[in-house]
């Protein structure tokens, strides 16, 4: 079990595709109380390892990927993963999140989050599972869309292993690239070029296998909280399950959440 503060697993993992490097770093319990996880955590590492002369597509910045403390539990709509680096779009502040089960594999495998940095000198992809990581060659990869560079990482892999990847767009450094999850599906962490930042690091793709579990400190309490919040869920997520993201255009627009000019 994952038995740090409730809900996390009170460790992240950092590699260093320049020097080759993998190791794991501690999360205490007041850094995950103050920055809850998932884009909190995100946009700690950010701007504290980032600065106004870091480079978007250089080895100075970093590719994080998130989750907070509801992720790989039975909590509905919890299962999305954020990712956050300095946007080679916009040159600031930059992230994206995407749905799927990646977020609730990484939990599981033992991660609040997973921070890369660095360029590597060939194209590699990372395999991480409970708690074990690795950098594999990508060669093989590199040029080939997302459908089938999930499908040959799976293989490669775990069967259910959840995967991001990057296609041609990222490999190019297409400053609008997304991170492609869940094969087929088509989920997208579609903003501020997230793909561009893992095209740059010669990143392929990530995948991760879980086998942990959650802990969460009352069970009760949380399946109360549960039924209140489901009939609102139910009320608002079938626009996105027919249509995605594209299904909350018009409410976008109306809070003042939609970029048009």
């Amino acid at each position: 079990d994952l038995t740090m503060v409730g809900g996390y697993a009170g460790k992240l993992l950092r590699v260093d595709l320049t020097t080759q490097s993998i190791q794991e770093e501690a999360l205490d319990e007041g850094y995950l109380r103050k920055w809850i996880g998932g884009s909190g955590i995100g946009t700690q590492i950010l701007t504290t390892e980032t600065g106004p002369s870091t480079d978007p597509l250089g080895p100075d910045n970093v590719f994080v990927v998130s989750v907070g403390p509801l992720t790989g539990g039975p909590a509905p709509t919890s299962c999305r993963h954020e990712i956050t680096a300095k946007s080679p779009l916009t040159g600031i502040f930059g992230e994206s999140d995407c749905g799927g089960v990646f977020g609730s594999e990484l939990k599981l495998a033992g991660y609040d989050a997973l921070v890369v940095t660095g360029v590597a000198t060939t194209p590699v992809y990372i395999w991480v599972k409970d708690g074990h990581a690795e950098l594999r060659p990508a060669d093989q990869l590199w040029g080939q869309d997302t459908y089938s560079t999930d499908a040959a990482m799976k293989a490669a892999t775990d069967p259910k292993a959840a995967i991001i990847t990057i296609g041609q767009a990222g490999e190019r450094l297409s400053r609008i690239a997304a991170v492609m999850h869940d094969g087929v599906n088509g989920r997208a962490a579609g903003r501020t070029g997230v793909g561009a930042v893992m095209g740059s690091k010669r990143l392929k793709g990530i995948a991760v296998r879980g086998t942990g579990r959650a802990r969460v400190i009352d069970p009760s309490a949380l399946r109360d909280s549960i039924r209140a919040v489901v009939p609102t869920v139910l009320e608002f997520t079938p626009s996105f399950q027919n249509f995605g993201t594209a299904g909350s255009v018009q409410a976008f627009e109306q809070s003042g959440n939609l970029p048009l000019q």
